[in-house]
């Protein structure tokens, strides 16, 4: 892509999940549960869960491009808030960076959860509508995983 642009997108998702805030919150905090609801191969996730830490991982798109995350964390609250920045590369260029918070609000028997986002999505690799879909996938595959912990329990 030649042309440089800059389109700026706030993005808003709410779940609810049968599981407490405690528990919500947790599958953000434990590596190895945030790498099953991410998709992320194990071993593959770099977690330091703590104001100032970073994650990060890869991974490679059906067409063969690689996209790289980046985050650090800005604020946590447990088992109440994550506010984290994060980068989004796809190969070798930049395409967003975002400012993320999930909010855990105890409801009934589980938790509501409300996540935004608000992007800046660099030269159209990316539309904010696209990154709605893919988070918005990402929240069911957490309340899967929350499911299957209950479960199993």
């Amino acid at each position: 892509m030649s042309e440089r642009s800059v389109e700026h997108g706030t993005i808003v998702i709410e779940r609810r999940y049968p599981a407490s805030p405690e528990r919500t919150f947790a599958a953000w905090a434990d590596a190895a549960a945030k790498a099953r609801w991410l998709g992320v191969p194990d071993g593959e996730l770099e977690l330091d869960f703590r104001v100032g830490g970073a994650e990060s991982h890869n991974g490679t798109l059906p067409d063969g491009r690689v996209y790289t995350y980046q985050g650090v964390y800005q604020d946590i609250v447990p088992p109440r808030r994550i506010l984290y920045t994060y980068e989004m590369l796809l190969d070798d260029s930049r395409i967003s960076i975002s400012l993320a918070t999930a909010e855990f609000t105890p409801e009934h028997d589980g938790t509501r959860l409300v996540y935004t986002e608000q992007g800046a999505f660099l030269d159209g690799h990316e539309p904010p509508a696209r990154r709605d879909e893919g988070m918005g996938s990402l929240l069911d595959a957490l309340g899967k995983e929350l499911q299957s912990e209950q479960q199993s329990r």
